[in-house]
């Protein structure tokens, strides 16, 4: 059995919830780019010459990337030959983000859904939790901006709407946002499971580079189908017009009921920011 110090987990927790609110990822950043070179508008253009500067900015002098830093998400994954001494995985999670958002001043955003009390420190993070074979620890975080998670949607399909039903409801989602998620976004899109997994692939999804393709070719071919159809509607950059609404939209499936069609999707505006570690 592996023991990792509860310590060391709140160290790089802690770490990673700054440096992520900082530091624009490698391939969001050259999405900008691209996607800057590609267009024909001179305000999206300048939307993208904007982004850059911001990122740039962010990154010299450690103001985040958006005063929105948002709420902890995690994907973590867990060795079964793994343990964590000194307090829960959890708890240990949980500190990290503590002194992550306060030591790095960043915007404290967790509040209760009734009174809007806000909780001081943007604890409790959302934690999803796996336990995988082998001795190692992984921990994914994610800063979830409530611009763009609240154009997120699931529904229930009937399984008789198949493709064309899930292409649809994806699309009108985008078009139904329209500038509120701080385009240009990425999309999450889950398909299958039940009503409460399918965000959960959703949301998962948004982890993967922009740069990566599917390995399975129906499915690279559906998320390119559905990034081809979403840059059609010309949102554009911040709302302001273009060619570039989505910069990559990203699918994840698992088997469903035969009754059933679950579909979410959920929206990341341009500030992806996100990151991982392995102990």
């Amino acid at each position: 059995m592996r023991r990792i110090p509860a310590t060391r987990v709140v160290e790089e927790v802690a770490r990673l919830c700054v440096e992520c609110n900082r530091y624009l990822p490698k391939d969001v950043r050259w999405a900008f780019s691209r996607a800057q070179a590609e267009e024909d508008s001179d305000v999206a253009r300048e939307v993208f010459r904007q982004l850059l500067e911001n990122a740039d900015l962010a990154a010299t002098t450690g103001l985040p990337l958006c005063q929105d830093t948002g709420l902890a998400v995690f994907f973590v994954e867990l060795g079964e030959d793994c343990r964590v001494d000194g307090m829960t995985l959890r708890e240990a999670i949980t500190e990290g983000v503590r002194i992550g958002y306060a030591e790095g001043y960043l915007r404290k955003s967790a509040c209760d859904p009734m009174t809007r009390k806000n909780t001081g420190d943007n604890t409790p993070a959302v934690i999803h939790m796996d336990l995988v074979p082998g001795d190692r620890l992984r921990i994914a975080f994610m800063a979830k901006g409530g611009g763009s998670e609240n154009m997120s949607r699931v529904t229930m399909l009937a399984p008789a709407q198949g493709w064309q039903g899930i292409k649809d409801f994806v699309v009108q989602r985008v078009r139904e946002a329209g500038p509120n998620p701080c385009p240009p976004t990425i999309i999450g899109v889950g398909v299958g499971g039940t009503f409460d997994y399918a965000p959960i692939l959703a949301k998962k999804a948004l982890l993967r580079p922009l740069t990566d393709i599917h390995p399975d070719p129906d499915m690279a071919a559906k998320e390119a189908e559905l990034l081809a159809a979403i840059n059609e509607l010309g949102i554009g950059p911040m709302g302001l017009g273009g060619k570039t609404t989505c910069l990559g939209v990203k699918m994840a499936f698992a088997p469903c009921h035969l009754a059933s069609l679950p579909l979410a999707v959920n929206v990341q505006c341009h500030s992806a920011r996100h990151g991982e570690i392995e102990l």
